[in-house]
């Protein structure tokens, strides 16, 4: 029988690497497209040896040709740390709005499924807790991190019109905080952070107070979720995180307990905006999808740890990515 295909945007990254994993494990014929700004081929190289799986160094704001049908398309490309998308603003505003319209052009065209990658930071800084679906969001559209936030509230709007005035098949997923193998030690989240601190012998950097709250979803976890909103028939957006909430102060005292470490907690004033708190509302996960998170934060910092610890020292201190040529 002859394999589906998918698309799949920002594949050298993070999550998009751990999403054609899933996809070639599943039986697809999985497509991977990446600029490498952000993305790594050392997450992908493992699939390069495999008859299914093609790659493609292309940046989805130009026009995006590929031969042949397309049944899927998974759009994740987007710097997703605030490292990058503080150093590389304009390039993180044209990806969501460029880089999704052209893929949901490519959909159109194809006659595929199209699911984009959102975020829990569309709610901004929140005033309602946890967040549901339903709620707009507390953004500033002329922050620093506007230019994020702002590039995925266009994308979910693009996308829904796609949807209504074509009739393109389109899912849009909502990730929270995410973590797992593969993240760069240097992306400026807090997860990452704080193992990169504790591996090189550094105290741990908490911004603000530490109160403030994030909850954290296993790599494996978000990915069935992806998996399960792709193939449902529910076009609005859901949210997909670990409700377990979390504050700062408490993870960096579990990252020092996990890492049998000797460092301190030191205290830096809190970025601007910074949201005071995440948890995700995931009742239309659980009815609709049947998902619900079930790596504990516990078993994902351990395998998360003990994969950081084996790479080679000269990885925990490797500094972010230059970027150049970004206009």
């Amino acid at each position: 029988m002859e394999r589906k295909r998918i698309l799949i945007t920002g594949a050298a990254g993070f999550l998009g690497s751990h999403l054609c994993d899933r996809f070639i494990k599943e039986g697809y014929h999985v497509i991977g497209m990446d600029n490498l700004i952000t993305g790594d081929l050392m997450n992908i190289e493992h699939l390069f040896k495999l008859e299914q799986f093609e790659f493609y160094h292309h940046d989805v704001t130009k026009f995006i040709h590929v031969p042949g049908k397309l049944d899927y398309i998974l759009h994740f490309a987007s710097p997703a740390s605030p490292i990058d998308y503080l150093k590389i603003p304009i390039q993180t505003l044209k990806v969501g709005a460029h880089g999704t319209h052209n893929c949901l052009g490519l959909a159109k065209a194809k006659g595929a499924r199209i699911l984009v990658a959102s975020t829990s930071e569309v709610y901004g800084d929140p005033l309602v807790h946890p967040q549901t679906e339903e709620y707009w969001g507390n953004v500033n559209p002329v922050g620093p991190r506007g230019v994020y936030d702002e590039a995925k509230r266009f994308m979910e709007s693009i996308t829904m019109a796609y949807n209504r005035f074509h009739g393109v098949q389109t899912r849009i997923i909502r990730i929270f905080n995410t973590y797992g193998p593969r993240m760069r030690l240097n992306d400026g989240r807090a997860l990452p952070a704080f193992i990169g601190q504790a591996l090189r012998g550094e105290d741990l950097t908490v911004f603000g107070d530490g109160s403030q709250t994030r909850s954290f979803c296993y790599v494996a976890d978000l990915v069935d979720g992806i998996y399960r909103l792709l193939m449902s028939e529910y076009d609005m957006p859901v949210n997909i995180g670990n409700p377990a909430e979390i504050s700062l102060k408490e993870f960096a005292e579990e990252v020092i307990k996990l890492t049998g470490t000797q460092q301190k907690i030191v205290y830096k004033p809190l970025p601007e905006d910074d949201p005071k708190q995440r948890k995700p509302d995931i009742t239309k996960a659980k009815e609709i999808l049947g998902w619900e998170p079930k790596v504990s934060r516990t078993e994902g910092l351990k395998i998360t740890y003990e994969y950081f610890k084996n790479l080679p020292p000269s990885e925990w201190v490797k500094q972010p990515k230059e970027f150049i040529s970004i206009k």
